[in-house]
């Protein structure tokens, strides 16, 4: 049987003809279960009623301008642990390997290898059976020369018309990041996704960095789009302000993004530049309950912690006793509390409108679930296409304005009094607002960005 086995040393080309490389670098590891792919801007797509997936690779180590855009049919999606004992759920996908003179369909994962020193690591899984290795070997089918590889990648050099912009967020599944991803690669840009957690800066009055995955340096970027957690919110404006003294265009400013995440400090901007909300009740200490709860109107109020978001930290207290133990069980715990008052007559609905650039783009009226007063998606809410009265866009365009956002999530509510704001978040979500009025906001979002470079 070992006869029929191709030999192969620790590190051989390979080509898959059916991903449209080439050939590539590989790194053969008898050590390793699965193979992996290098692979950025992945996304799942439908094609002919089934799953694939979709992403680009630079096949050359250290070359970022040669790119190779790749699809493949998706066969699962696995919970993988690197050599760095780091747990990610990966792509698999199923393609043919040609190694020397021989060809076999192959499993691959797909990741973002740019801190590996081989864009291909070929397992033992796709090995079993077929191959024999020498690891005091290298190159036994073959090296390519410098000149046999520009040759190959002639015609897989990047055009420079777009701009190279980049996502900095955490999620790279969330529905928002993949269609900011999808509309900029659409319009004819490069788009990187940037995980928070995985860049580091290096501060330097000379020459300021921010390093990525094992020490790439993100520099030559045009633009950043934050979407920042707010877990994470310091951390990830940490970054932003880097990237702001790197003279990067950021879509949202880090400052912006900071003080839109204080909801005390945001509704204190927002009143002082004349925008109505709810009335609103802070204080420190417990002796004070009562007459807050006065201050607001009395019970049924809401109680919100200031740190949340998407509906999470927020409490309706329907009588004074009820009102009197959420707050003084806030306080309890040294937790920073809105007490603000219930707007009845909302019955449960809201709007949002979504600010790109001093405009509204989109508007829809949220709406609770049955017994549940948030009307947040995410708990439950539905949405539908609503119109806006001008005294609504006016707010939604003024909020954004005081917060000096330009892409902003605007809650507002109907009341008795007129339209009044809840809140402004920094880092709406599409999902919700792209189902219901079918428009294109992630388009926007670029267009935005296009405008700033005078694009459009």
């Amino acid at each position: 049987m070992s006869l029929n086995k191709v030999i192969l040393g620790s590190e051989e080309w390979c080509t898959f003809p059916e991903l449209g490389i080439p050939t590539i670098k590989a790194r053969v590891d008898s050590g390793a279960k699965t193979s992996a792919l290098h692979a950025i801007n992945i996304a799942p797509f439908i094609k002919n009623d089934t799953n694939w997936v979709k992403f680009d690779i630079n096949p050359i180590q250290n070359n970022l301008k040669t790119v190779i855009h790749c699809e493949a049919r998706l066969v699962d999606k696995r919970i993988v642990k690197s050599s760095s004992g780091f747990r990610e759920q990966r792509y698999v996908i199923q393609t043919n390997l040609e190694i020397g003179e021989s060809k076999w369909p192959i499993e691959m994962t797909l990741t973002n290898r740019d801190s590996m020193g081989f864009r291909m690591l070929l397992g033992r899984e796709a090995m079993s059976g077929r191959v024999l290795v020498d690891p005091e070997q290298k190159y036994l089918l073959g090296q390519p020369s410098s000149d046999s590889l520009k040759e190959l990648y002639k015609n897989s050099e990047k055009a420079n018309s777009g701009l190279r912009i980049g996502l900095l967020a955490s999620n790279p599944e969330l529905y928002s990041n993949k269609r900011i991803m999808e509309a900029g690669e659409m319009r004819g840009h490069e788009m990187h996704f940037l995980n928070i957690k995985e860049c580091y800066m290096k501060l330097d009055a000379k020459t300021p960095e921010i390093h990525y995955r094992g020490g790439i340096i993100l520099n030559k970027f045009d633009a950043i789009i934050p979407r920042i957690r707010p877990s994470i919110t310091f951390y990830g404006c940490a970054l932003t302000r880097q990237f702001e003294a790197l003279k990067v265009y950021c879509l949202n400013s880090s400052t912006a993004i900071t003080q839109s995440r204080d909801k005390l400090f945001s509704l204190q901007l927002l009143l002082n530049h004349g925008v109505e909300i709810p009335t609103t009740g802070f204080a420190n200490s417990p002796l004070d309950t009562n007459d807050l709860i006065k201050m607001v109107g009395g019970p049924p109020l809401i109680v919100k912690l200031l740190e949340g978001t998407q509906g999470k930290g927020v409490v309706l207290a329907e009588t004074k006793k009820a009102a009197e133990s959420v707050i003084n069980a806030f306080k309890s715990l040294n937790a920073n509390i809105l007490v603000q008052e219930f707007i009845k007559e909302a019955n449960g609905k809201d709007i949002r409108c979504f600010v790109i650039d001093g405009k509204v783009v989109a508007a829809i009226q949220r709406e609770a679930m049955p017994g549940e007063f948030r009307a947040n998606i995410h708990l439950g809410g539905t949405a539908s296409i609503i119109k806006v009265t001008p005294e609504e866009k006016r707010i939604a365009i003024k909020a954004a304005k005081a917060m000096d956002l330009k892409v902003a999530g605007v809650d507002i509510i109907r009341s008795s009094k007129g339209p009044l704001l809840l809140e402004v978040n920094s880092s709406p979500g599409l999902e919700g607002i792209e189902g219901a009025t079918n428009k294109d906001i992630a388009g926007e979002m670029i267009k935005a960005i296009e405008k700033n470079f005078k694009l459009i």
